[in-house]
């Protein structure tokens, strides 16, 4: 899929939330029905996926973390995707640094993190080590995207 100047602005345009096609296409120049095939052939071609945030801080009982886990082998996505699939991940990106994954996990207060490492990264093999950070309070929920 070419990826032109229509696409970038679209996505910009959608960083901040749900925007209204109509919205966007007005903000263009361009069709609301432009604005959909282009979204719906981004998405189905992997380029955009549009997702929901939750702040959880408005939702009481729940923790965000972050967790830095450090594997005994080089294979990163394979390991990346296994961690995406345990209870309570929101997402995993393969990183640079002192980590080779960072994960982002939503707990709550059925669900600790103590039983978050003992029942389900128990479940991975190769993990070397697994550093914890709670997030107190975040500033920017979203990732911006500039171009």
């Amino acid at each position: 899929m070419k990826i032109d100047s229509i696409n970038l602005e679209i996505i910009r345009l959608l960083k901040d939330g749900r925007k209204p096609f109509k919205e966007i296409a007005d903000i263009l120049s361009i069709t609301e029905n432009t604005v959909r095939a282009r979204v719906n052939q981004m998405v189905q071609e992997g380029v955009l996926d549009i997702q929901g945030l939750a702040d959880p801080k408005k939702l009481p009982g729940h923790q965000l973390i972050y967790v830095g886990i450090k594997l005994d082998t080089m294979d990163l996505v394979h390991k990346g995707e296994e961690f995406s699939r345990l209870k309570g991940v929101v997402s995993v990106s393969v990183v640079t640094g002192r980590y080779d994954l960072l994960l982002t996990v939503l707990l709550n207060e059925g669900y600790t993190l103590l039983e978050f490492y003992t029942s389900e990264v128990a479940k991975i093999g190769e993990v070397n080590s697994a550093e914890t950070f709670i997030v107190y309070k975040s500033f920017n929920t979203k990732v911006p995207y500039i171009l």
